[in-house]
C-alpha cells in the first residue's frame, strides 16, 4: 500500500466535490489486486462446449481521497475479470464510485455503492439493495454496484437509514459454455420487467437498527424491481430452448436479529413479499457456538446450524424452500489470517445436498491464497440445483495486492 498527500488532483469530479478544504491537505491513497484464478471440474458438463478447466485473471483497484478532517471522501473501485471460456464471465463493473459527506449524526451519500444487511450464513434473504453478480460466485455474495442516493442518521434511539435507487442492474449470468451453470441458457436479450420504466424505475428502501443489549435489530421496507428473477421458459431466435428472466415489482418488510450470548450467537432473518399478485414469506435462522483456544492454542473453532424455510414449499423459483445447514468454521488467529469453512446444506424433502469448503491464508504482506470447493450430491431434476449436479468444482486464487 502506498499513502501518500495529493498536491494535485486532475479529476475533475474531485475537484468539483473539494471545496472546503485545499487540495494540498487532502489525502489520497491507491490499493488494489490482481488476481488469477483456476478452476477445474472433474467431471464432463451437461452442455456442448463446457471445458473442465477454466482459468481467469481478475483485477480491482480502490482509490481514496480525503478531506476535510475526514468528513467528506471520494471512493472509486473499478472491478474487471477476463475468463478463458465463458464470454459473459468476461466483464467488468464499478463496484464503488461515491462521494460521501458526513456532518456529525448525518451521513449523505451519492454515487454508486454497496449495501449489505443479513446476518446468516448461507442464505441472505434480507440483502436486497445490490445486484447479485452471479457469475462471480454461485453463494450470492460478490454483488453489483448499484446507483444511489442514501441518507444516514444515528441518533440515540438507532440507525435510520434512507435509500433512492434510480437504476437497476440486472443479474449476470454464465454463457452456454460457462459453468457451474444452467443447462438451459438464460437469454438476457429478451429481459422483461414489471415496470413501464424498466431499469429507469425508480426503487426506494428505508432501513432502522439498533442494538438491545445482547440483541441487534434491523427492520427494513424496500419497494421497486425485485432483485431476483422469475425465470419464464421460451425459445431464442434461433428456436433453441431458453429461459427469460423477469424482474416483477415488489414490496417487501423485512427483519433481521442476532444475538450475541458468550460464545452463543443466534441468528434469524426473514421477510414479506408481495410479488406477482401474490403474497409469500421467507426466513432462515440459527445458531452459531464457538469454542476458544482450543487445546490450548489460539485457535478458535465454531460450529453452525440453520434453518432454512419458504412457505410455497418446494418450487422452482427457490432451491432453499425446506433446507438445513450445518458448517465448521475454523480460525487460526494468526498473523496469516488462516481460516476454513466447511459447511452442507440438506433439502429435507428430497435429500439433495451440497457441500463446500472455502480456505483461505495471507502469504507475507501482499499475497492471499483462497481455495474453494463445491459438491453437489443426489440432486433430482426437479430441483432448482440439478443444473449444476455435474458441475463441481475446485477453483484456487491467488491475489496479489498492492
Amino acid at each position: 500500500m502506498k499513502k501518500f498527500q495529493s498536491t494535485c488532483i486532475a479529476s475533475a469530479l474531485t475537484c468539483g466535490f473539494a471545496f472546503t478544504t485545499p487540495l494540498s491537505a487532502a489525502e489520497f491513497e491507491v490499493t488494489g489486486f490482481v488476481e488469477p484464478e483456476l478452476q477445474v471440474f472433474p467431471n464432463r458438463g451437461n452442455v456442448a462446449g463446457q471445458k473442465q478447466f477454466n482459468s481467469s485473471v481478475a483485477l480491482e483497484v480502490t482509490a481514496e481521497l480525503f478531506w476535510d478532517n475526514g468528513d467528506q471522501f471520494i471512493v472509486f473501485k473499478p472491478f474487471a475479470r477476463l475468463d478463458q471460456n465463458d464470454d459473459n464471465r468476461t466483464h467488468a463493473d464499478i463496484r464503488e464510485l461515491k462521494y460521501t459527506y458526513v456532518n456529525g449524526d448525518w451521513e449523505f451519500r451519492v454515487g454508486i455503492d454497496k449495501v449489505f444487511w443479513g446476518v446468516t450464513e448461507v442464505a441472505h434473504l434480507v440483502d436486497i439493495i445490490n445486484q447479485t453478480d452471479q457469475v462471480e460466485s454461485l453463494d450470492g455474495e460478490e454483488k453489483l454496484g448499484q446507483p444511489m442516493i442514501s441518507v444516514s442518521t444515528v441518533q440515540d434511539f438507532g440507525i435510520f437509514d434512507f435509500y433512492l435507487l434510480p437504476y437497476f442492474r440486472e443479474r449476470t449470468f454464465q454463457s452456454r459454455g460457462g459453468r457451474p451453470a444452467f443447462d438451459i441458457p438464460v437469454d438476457e436479450s429478451q429481459t422483461m420487467y414489471g415496470s413501464k420504466d424498466k431499469r429507469r424505475n425508480l426503487d426506494f428502501a428505508t432501513r432502522y437498527s439498533n442494538t438491545f443489549e445482547d440483541w441487534d435489530v434491523g427492520i427494513a421496507y424496500f419497494q421497486g424491481t425485485g432483485r431476483d428473477p422469475v425465470f419464464i421458459p421460451g425459445l431464442d431466435s434461433g428456436g433453441n430452448p431458453v429461459l427469460i428472466p423477469l424482474y416483477p415489482q415488489i414490496k417487501q418488510a423485512s427483519i433481521d436479529i442476532q444475538a450475541t450470548m458468550d460464545g452463543w450467537l443466534y441468528k434469524f432473518e426473514g421477510f414479506w413479499r408481495r410479488e406477482l399478485g401474490e403474497e409469500r414469506i421467507q426466513a432462515t435462522g440459527g445458531i452459531e457456538y464457538t469454542f476458544y483456544q482450543i487445546f490450548d492454542t489460539a485457535n478458535d473453532l465454531g460450529i453452525v446450524a440453520e434453518y432454512i424455510w419458504d412457505d410455497r414449499g418446494a418450487n422452482n423459483a427457490n432451491a432453499f424452500a425446506n433446507d438445513a445447514v450445518a458448517g465448521l468454521r475454523w480460525t487460526a488467529n494468526d498473523e496469516a489470517s488462516t481460516a476454513l469453512l466447511l459447511a452442507s446444506v440438506v433439502d429435507l424433502d428430497t435429500q439433495a445436498a451440497s457441500i463446500s469448503l472455502e480456505a483461505e491464508r495471507r502469504f507475507g504482506d501482499d499475497y492471499f491464497v483462497s481455495l474453494e470447493a463445491r459438491i453437489f450430491e443426489n440432486v433430482p431434476r426437479s430441483d432448482l440445483l440439478f443444473s449444476f449436479s455435474d458441475d463441481d468444482f475446485v477453483q484456487l486464487r491467488v491475489a496479489r495486492y498492492f
